[in-house]
């Protein structure tokens, strides 16, 4: 059984819920507190053991690939400087060259066709799909042990209120493993009072490389884009697949109420910020 040492990050999405910031700046380049919502991906995905990124890209994305890039005029400003602990910070979070990958994705037709894209970089192996929106720290970790205990495919999922599964991509629960289950069956925002569980599909997956055969003749689903759910039905007929319940809080950054939820949640555990931190928020609360 390989092991998983490619993750793909679709990121031409053009942030449109974040206007107008997102009209120069990439939704994945706004900063949960002091990092880049794409830096704390992959900080997640490198503590898993994932060695090479491939992202997804779109049009006005060049500032994703230079933020994995070394910055040789920042670089030299610090050693002038003596900012050592700067230049340690950036060298910490620097990928080694040929860790990251870039490829585009010409048109917007979803979160299938910009897997597919990258399937050329991804070759005849396993791989992770990460959507840079999920903020959720541990996932892939535990992601990767399900795989060595079940291989297959594998699906991180989260259980939401009855009242919200027509808002998610929802699966079937079959036989119970502990921490995982067998899947045996996906539906994409089903009907309300419809659902065949309450475990969502939360954002991060691992998959095999017959995907990419299936994208390639997948007929435009939901929304008339090529759904990445769809193309896992039709695999799910020849592979297993399981679920994988995370064992975390995930925080969609995509949102405002979850951008701003992970914000104030990785702020109270940074040491350094979180007493005066959680101060002012509790001054702020006590005027409102």
């Amino acid at each position: 059984m390989k092991r998983i040492r490619k993750a793909v990050l679709p990121v031409a999405g053009l942030g449109t819920r974040f206007l107008p910031a997102t009209k120069a700046v990439p939704k994945e380049m706004l900063c949960v507190v002091d990092r880049p919502v794409v830096q704390h991906v992959v900080d997640e995905a490198r503590a898993a053991g994932i060695e090479h990124f491939i992202f997804v890209t779109g049009r006005n994305k060049a500032v994703i690939e230079d933020h994995f890039d070394i910055a040789y005029e920042l670089n030299r400003t610090l050693e002038g400087r003596n900012k050592t602990k700067e230049l340690e910070l950036l060298a910490k979070d620097q990928p080694q060259a040929g860790q990251t990958s870039f490829t585009r994705q010409q048109e917007p037709l979803g979160l299938g066709h910009a897997v597919w894209c990258a399937r050329e970089l991804v070759g005849d192996e396993p791989f992770a799909v990460i959507l840079p929106d999920m903020l959720s720290r541990g996932s892939m970790e535990q992601m990767i042990a399900a795989y060595d205990k079940h291989g297959g495919n594998i699906i991180a999922v989260e259980e939401v209120p009855e009242d919200q599964t027509h808002q998610y991509g929802i699966v079937s629960v079959g036989q119970e493993f502990g921490q995982t289950f067998e899947i045996t069956g996906m539906v994409e925002k089903p009907p309300k009072g419809t659902a065949p569980s309450n475990y969502i599909i939360s954002g991060r997956y691992i998959l095999q490389p017959e995907i990419f055969d299936l994208l390639s003749t997948q007929e435009r689903g939901a929304g008339n884009e090529i759904q990445l759910t769809d193309s896992m039905i039709r695999l799910m007929k020849d592979q297993p697949f399981f679920g994988m319940k995370y064992e975390g809080k995930t925080y969609d950054t995509g949102s405002k109420i979850g951008f701003l939820m992970a914000n104030v949640a990785y702020a109270l555990e940074r040491e350094e910020l979180s007493a005066d931190f959680r101060r002012e928020l509790e001054a702020l609360l006590r005027q409102k």
